[in-house]
């Protein structure tokens, strides 16, 4: 009876993958994290920890093997530790609404988090304090999603329901840019690991647009082929123009911008809505 929400590769561990899940589509019930790896045998599950809230986001540690935090419909952050067999480490509440989405920070020399809520306000968290550091205020809807740059330290994307991309530096605390980026309520955005000035949105009008930071009066490539909201998007670790989607069109799918024919595939293994995406960081080509 879970439905998930987030799917998201070890940076350590090829093949383990964790997924927040949350019952009744999120709308009542609890949440579990789970923790699977692929092995001789298929897939096994690791560890599983439960919540009393549906679970929306999960994230990696990235100096800790065994630690993950993930985000809530009550609005509270739990960090886990997979050595232990109870419980999260820690609990911080701080978001008055659904807490939906976290993200670990990937540049060197620094231990940060970011998690955006439906209250329309991101957090920074250093996961060694108990407190938050800052909040940013701004959006006029709710935030779907918060993603550090691969690049640029301190630096963050938000997509909300505003209809707006913004970008963030956490050394200032008002908003660095605001990009009105679809006509729609954005769900999903990610940063190209190739190009420190190139993301992409995905929205509920169905499209994908990539944005050059440099330039934002227009969308350097727009994809279309969705047929509801995209509910995820991620740049490929492997490939510059590479990315993958999924939606509520129940469909996964693979484009390279660089091409005339941009659409590269359309997966439709699912027979429910499609939330959760990855693209792992070990094995080239395995999503």
């Amino acid at each position: 009876g879970l439905h998930g929400y987030a799917a998201e590769f070890s940076p350590y561990c090829p093949g383990r993958v964790a997924c927040a899940a949350a019952q009744y589509y999120g709308m009542a019930g609890c949440g579990t994290l789970a923790v699977l790896e692929q092995n001789e045998d298929g897939i096994v599950l690791l560890r599983s920890f439960d919540w009393n809230d549906g679970l929306f986001d999960v994230t990696w540690s990235e100096n800790n093997e065994h630690v993950l935090i993930t985000s809530s419909g009550d609005g509270s952050l739990q960090i886990w530790d997979m050595a232990k067999t109870k419980g999260p480490l820690q609990v911080y509440k701080e978001h008055t609404l659904e807490a939906y989405s976290v993200d670990w920070s990937q540049t060197r020399g620094e231990q940060l988090v970011v998690s955006g809520s439906w209250d329309q306000t991101a957090k920074l968290w250093d996961p060694a304090v108990g407190k938050s550091l800052c909040t940013f205020k701004g959006h006029e809807g709710v935030i779907y999603s918060t993603i550090w740059s691969p690049h640029i330290p301190g630096c963050f994307a938000s997509a909300s329901g505003d209809q707006t991309l913004r970008i963030w530096d956490v050394k200032t605390p008002g908003v660095k840019l605001v990009i009105p980026a679809h006509q729609a309520e954005i769900l999903s955005c990610d940063w190209c690991k190739y190009d420190e000035n190139l993301l992409v949105t995905g929205a509920v009008d169905c499209s994908l647009k990539g944005w050059d930071l440099r330039n934002i009066r227009q969308p350097v490539f727009v994809l279309l082929g969705h047929t509801y909201a995209i509910r995820r998007v991620k740049f490929s670790p492997f490939h510059a123009s590479l990315l993958a989607s999924c939606s509520y069109d129940f469909t996964v799918r693979f484009w390279d911008f660089s091409k005339p024919n941009p659409l590269l595939e359309t997966v439709e293994h699912h027979t429910e809505f499609t939330c959760g995406l990855d693209l792992s960081l070990h094995n080239r080509g395995q999503v």
